[in-house]
């Protein structure tokens, strides 16, 4: 992980001034800011900008930084906030706020699974395949942006979910109800393209029974 745990001096030197240490700071990050964007917004022109963005404001306001924070949680702060500001500037519809959308943070409601069955082939074998990840990219761009940024940054870049909450500005238990919905969703997705249909069994029906 980054931040004061790592490099006290490097952020130090940075604020002071010197443009070697900033460069190196910057140059360390930069891929992890990309993959942020790059996974929010899906499209890679708008990932290098987010990064573009990301790095100038770190550069104007890293004398603004408190070290008493996680260097790295400040950075993807920072570019996560660019990615979602873009989504919304982007939007040529309109569209519900990500914080907004009519469905509560809570685990009332949590969607159940509607197809399950058997992966036709392990996890290991299908990493192996190159059609693997373009599918695994496909099902994430599906998602809603509020929960493919968390699932972004807490299953894929590794963030905490303490983390993950203070960069998106969100509850712990937010972030824990947002994180199920996703994976909920995307396992859903995944399992209609992998699952074996031969071994597809019903979906246990949760409804209220009558009488």
């Amino acid at each position: 992980m980054g931040g004061r745990s790592t490099h006290p001096t490097l952020v130090e030197q940075a604020k002071a001034g010197d443009f070697a240490a900033m460069e190196t700071l910057l140059r360390k990050y930069e891929r992890q800011v990309y993959g942020v964007g790059r996974r929010i917004v899906q499209r890679h022109e708008d990932a290098e900008e987010i990064t573009q963005q990301t790095f100038l404001s770190v550069i104007e306001h890293l004398g603004e930084f408190r070290e008493e924070a996680e260097f790295r949680t400040w950075l993807l702060r920072i570019a996560t906030n660019h990615a979602l500001s873009l989504l919304r500037k982007r939007a040529v519809r309109t569209t519900v706020s990500l914080d907004h959308d009519g469905v509560p943070d809570t685990y009332a409601g949590v969607p159940h699974p509607q197809f399950i069955a058997v992966w036709r082939d392990t996890p290991e074998e299908l990493a192996a395949r190159r059609e693997t990840q373009q599918h695994v990219e496909e099902a994430l761009a599906a998602l809603d942006e509020k929960y493919r940024a968390v699932f972004v940054l807490r299953d894929i870049e590794g963030c905490s979910t303490r983390e993950t909450a203070e960069i998106l500005g969100l509850s712990v238990e937010a972030v824990k109800v947002r994180l199920l919905r996703a994976r909920l969703m995307l396992r859903e997705r995944l399992t209609r393209l992998f699952g074996d249909e031969t071994t597809q069994v019903a979906p246990h029906d949760h409804s209220p029974r009558k009488g």
